[in-house]
């Protein structure tokens, strides 16, 4: 339903939930509340200490200032009262609060406490008007909200949403019965109007168990039948492909022989291959990789290699005309000129191309195979089910290797990957050395600067990441443009560039290529260089605000170093004073296993975090406020399971599972 059926809307109000991801009546009821307020529990500003996130009470005791910082960036500052005590509370980029706060009117304010130098303030905290009702005990949603929409507003159209679009489950009527499932519309009533913590568990468990069962059955009509039979056509031999593997001039590892000899099994087997290779960053999947297309391209058949960057294609592209020169290979982004793409899709249709290798270009219709018989699907977790599919569809019954050095944790592979053999690599290659991992203080904050710079004045290279491209959100939030702007003046000796997720493609790639021949000595970047870019001369990295990111994101990030010989150092910078925080980032300065961490990172994070959306529009909803047991994934895989072998109204199952998640091929695992 068109979110223009609402009461009171307008379209600048559309534009700013479009921003929010909202596109419909449907998108607004799965915009969950991000978290909830437990009005017994207010604090007092005087008693908080730095970066608490705090829910209190003030009067406006001026009017509020729309000032400026830099040349463009705007912010607005307003002094409340406290028990005769005046604090600063500050909004950046948020220049519509000047009209909405109203002088010595009462407001509830949430957010994050500053309290540096004596002085407490509160920077970008929700508000709302303090009203009677609110004085009264209740547990009252927050909504991340943006623009000229506040929380009053966000609730009040939700209210409307509840009783336009009234949900309805497609968990089949004899499976509610069964396990005495509660109406959906109740636990979506209970999400957003909740009247203790306890409803907001019952809530969020039942509709997570509703969004799983709806999502495991996508992936299943998605992925269709996993056996497909067919006669063994490869001619490659075991001693041929042991020959092979002496080109890489170094043993492999126990790991990979195992995965080798899977992949190897699997390929002669009367049965297609559907397999994932999973292993820790510099465990040498690509080695193993390389080995299934020697066993394809020696039997005769095409290879095509997949990558979601056309840097990292580049990358494999490189690699595999080192391993593999004597067959052709060819190179497919959307950056080839129309005429060389021209002749590279007659080389792939006439057979002359026998190795694939590029980026989403290879998935465009006109993009047709002579024989292809292996694909091959780099950093699997950024490309949809679908789009894997697209490229198998090219092929006749094509053997399939997905890989990933997102360790992913067992819950979601049992889930998600439930059609996939895995092959696991556990060890790293021996020369690899420790990556030496710190938590550094703030005190200690330009005697890493003075290390990094050492570093650099010895030929060697460094990333500094931060969680944002431009702004501060919060107050105690770096961006990757204060950074850059920091360091210059810091490190002015130093050549220094600047990467981030709004540059275009060509610009993106142009940086990245620049760092990698070496022609800078620092990177600063968001996490847009977290997918298999290998420098092997990067022998630092310093991640700020680290308390922001997972656990398992963080892992991905350290790995872009110690990619060589070169001793490497991964320094975490945290934004936070929470004990909580510390005690979860030590976790990765002790472990160095990315499927131990994946696991201390689902537990802690929880599943509903795991899953990404990588699309515009909502998914299923933010899950990161819904609170369930890991318990609740099983269920509804168990739910789905005695559907479809019951095998009632599976075509109705198919039309709203698939009409729901349209944009499958979009979901990428964080």
């Amino acid at each position: 339903m068109e979110l223009n059926k609402l009461r009171n809307i307008n379209d600048k109000k559309i534009a700013d939930l479009n921003k929010l991801g909202i596109f419909s009546v449907e998108d607004l009821l799965r915009h969950f509340p991000r978290s909830f307020l437990d009005l017994t529990k207010q604090t007092k500003l005087k008693d908080c200490y730095h970066n608490d996130v705090v829910l209190t009470a003030a009067k406006v005791a001026g009017v509020p200032q729309s000032l400026y910082y830099g040349k463009r960036n705007k912010y607005v500052k307003v002094y409340i009262e406290q028990e005769g005590i005046l604090y600063s509370v500050v909004w950046f980029n948020n220049p519509y609060v000047e009209k909405q706060i109203k002088v010595g009117a009462e407001y509830l304010f949430y957010g994050r406490v500053q309290n540096k130098y004596g002085q407490c303030s509160m920077t970008n905290p929700s508000y709302e008007l303090l009203e009677k009702n609110y004085r009264l005990k209740g547990i009252v949603p927050v909504y991340t909200v943006r623009g000229g929409i506040a929380q009053r507003s966000m609730k009040a159209m939700i209210a409307q949403a509840l009783k336009l679009c009234p949900q309805e489950s497609s968990i089949p009527v004899f499976l509610i019965r069964k396990y005495s499932l509660s109406p959906l519309q109740t636990a979506y009533y209970q999400i957003h109007n909740p009247s203790s913590m306890q409803d907001v568990r019952n809530a969020s468990e039942r509709i997570a168990v509703e969004e799983y069962f709806n999502l495991v059955s996508a992936f299943r009509f998605i992925k269709g039948s996993r056996e497909q039979v067919r006669i063994n056509r490869y001619s490659c031999t075991a001693k041929e492909l042991s020959a092979f593997s002496q080109r890489f001039g170094f043993e492999f590892t126990s790991g990979q022989k195992k995965a080798v000899n899977e992949i190897f099994a699997d390929m002669n087997s009367p049965s297609t291959m559907n397999r994932l290779l999973q292993g820790d960053v510099g465990s040498g999947k690509t080695a193993v990789a390389l080995c299934a297309m020697y066993v394809a391209l020696k039997s005769g058949y095409q290879v095509a290699m997949l990558a979601p960057t056309e840097v990292l294609a580049k990358q494999n592209f490189g690699i595999i005309q080192k391993y593999l020169p004597e067959f052709p290979a060819v190179f497919l982004t959307g950056a080839v000129s129309a005429k060389d793409k021209k002749t590279i899709k007659r080389q792939i249709k006439d057979g002359e191309a026998k190795i694939v290798v590029g980026t989403h270009a290879v998935l465009v219709d006109d993009v047709e195979f002579y024989n292809l018989n292996l694909c091959v699907c780099d950093e699997q977790h950024r490309f949809g089910v679908a789009q894997r599919n697209s490229l198998v569809e090219k092929g006749d019954v094509p053997d399939v290797l997905v890989m990933s050095a997102t360790p992913i944790p067992r819950t979601i592979s049992l889930i998600f990957y439930g059609d996939l053999d895995i092959s696991t690599i556990q060890d790293k290659p021996k020369k690899r050395l420790e990556i030496t991992t710190g938590i550094v203080p703030d005190s200690k904050y330009e005697d890493m600067l003075a290390f990094i710079s050492k570093e650099c004045a010895e030929g060697r290279q460094a990333y500094f990441i931060a969680p944002l491209i431009e702004g501060d959100e919060e107050g105690s939030t770096m961006s990757a443009t204060e950074v850059f702007e920091e360091l210059s003046e810091k490190l002015p000796s130093l050549k220094i560039l600047l990467l981030h997720g709004k540059m275009k493609d060509a610009e993106k790639e142009r940086i990245m290529a620049a760092f990698k021949e070496g022609e800078a000595d620092i990177l600063v970047s968001t996490t847009v260089i977290e997918v298999g870019v290998d420098v092997p001369n990067a022998t630092v990295m310093v991640i700020y605000n680290a308390e922001r990111f997972g656990l398992s994101q963080l892992h991905q990030l350290r790995g872009r170093v110690g990619r060589s010989d070169l001793k490497s150092y991964c320094f975490l910078l945290v934004g936070t004073d929470n004990e909580k925080s510390i005690e979860r980032l030590k976790i990765l300065r002790n472990n160095s296993d990315g499927f131990k961490i994946s696991e201390y990172d689902y537990d802690l994070r929880g599943s509903g975090d795991f899953m990404g959306v990588r699309q515009s529009g909502k998914f299923f909803g933010d899950f990161g406020a819904l609170q369930y047991p890991t318990s609740v994934i099983f269920f509804a895989k168990t739910l789905s399971d005695e559907a479809f072998a019951r095998g009632e109204n599976l075509d109705l199952l198919r039309a709203i599972s698939l009409e729901k998640y349209s944009k499958l091929k979009d979901v990428t695992l964080n």
